[in-house]
């Protein structure tokens, strides 16, 4: 049995909220402690990638861990992405096993959590790294969609860095291709988003708190365009009976680890459809992403 807070985090009109909208927003989701270790060790990851003009370290599965944005060099160093930083630091393994977003998605979706993936999405100040709009869980099929992404501001989030943009209620609506004309692009096509950009509001606040986001939720976020760094902390849970179609795009060690309530052995199913993801072959999705330009300059 693992420990939860005796303390609800969430409000019941919150938990609505999060229902009818698809996501909520957490305040101090991190300990001054927690945010202090975790940007250390990015700060240290950046350092290193001015050593490096490719995407290098090694995953699991044996992909590179750290991605680095196009135009990349050791004076301007862009670290967009890191893999799976769980598996390579006890500052975020402790971090995703135990803060008040994850109490929080025990409210959401059950008692018993499991421990899904993890990763950190990084824009440095005059980089161009952007997400086109998708839905997470069209990367990684379950036997249900109780599965909450949690992202933790590891700097002030504010309008101007590229913050996350989520269009509230898409959650409940369809699962939106992110195949186009034979290729696996991780966006939704061009119409969805023009669609709805214009519903989409921004999610922003200081560092410290979280956003957690159903993963059916439409979303995405702009470049940043201010002097100042927006990194996140991504942290996904799942329902301890929602079991995993497909092999997980982030493989850790740690996937499947039980960090609320306990292990029940039952599974729970739902019914959908959709087409089966890609497995990225590469450093991380912003690859996959970048097929998108591709595919829509060819059609």
């Amino acid at each position: 049995m693992t420990n939860v807070s005796a303390d609800p985090v969430l409000s019941q009109d919150e938990i609505d909220g999060y229902w009818r909208d698809g996501f909520v927003f957490v305040p101090d989701a991190l300990t001054a402690d927690q945010l202090a270790a975790l940007r250390a060790d990015f700060a240290a990851w950046v350092d290193e990638s001015r050593a490096h003009v490719e995407p290098f370290g090694v995953t699991e599965d044996g992909r590179a861990r750290f991605d680095l944005q196009p135009g990349h060099c050791a004076e301007h160093p862009a670290l967009r992405r890191v893999a799976s930083p769980v598996d390579v630091s006890e500052a975020y393994l402790s971090a995703m096993r135990d803060n008040r977003a994850l109490d929080a998605v025990t409210q959401l979706v059950g008692p018993n959590i499991e421990f899904n993936n993890s990763k950190i999405n990084a824009k440095h100040p005059g980089t161009a790294t952007e997400v086109k709009y998708h839905q997470d869980f069209m990367f990684q099929p379950h036997t249900n969609e109780d599965l909450v992404t949690c992202l933790f501001f590891l700097d002030d989030v504010t309008p101007e860095n590229g913050p996350l943009n989520v269009v509230p209620g898409t959650h409940i609506g369809p699962m939106f291709d992110h195949w186009h004309d034979g290729v696996y692009t991780g966006t939704v096509a061009p119409q969805v988003e023009a669609a709805h950009v214009d519903q989409a509001i921004p999610v922003h606040g200081p560092a410290g708190s979280a956003c957690l986001m159903h993963t059916r939720l439409l979303h995405g976020s702009a470049p940043n365009h201010s002097d100042k760094p927006r990194t996140l902390f991504i942290s996904e849970y799942r329902a301890e009976d929602s079991k995993p179609l497909q092999v997980n795009h982030l493989p850790s060690p740690y996937d499947g680890e039980v960090v609320r309530g306990e292990r029940t052995n039952r599974v729970r199913c739902s019914t959908y459809e959709m087409a089966y993801p890609e497995v990225p072959t590469t450093a991380s999705f912003f690859d996959q992403q970048d097929k998108d330009g591709r595919v829509r300059r060819t059609t």
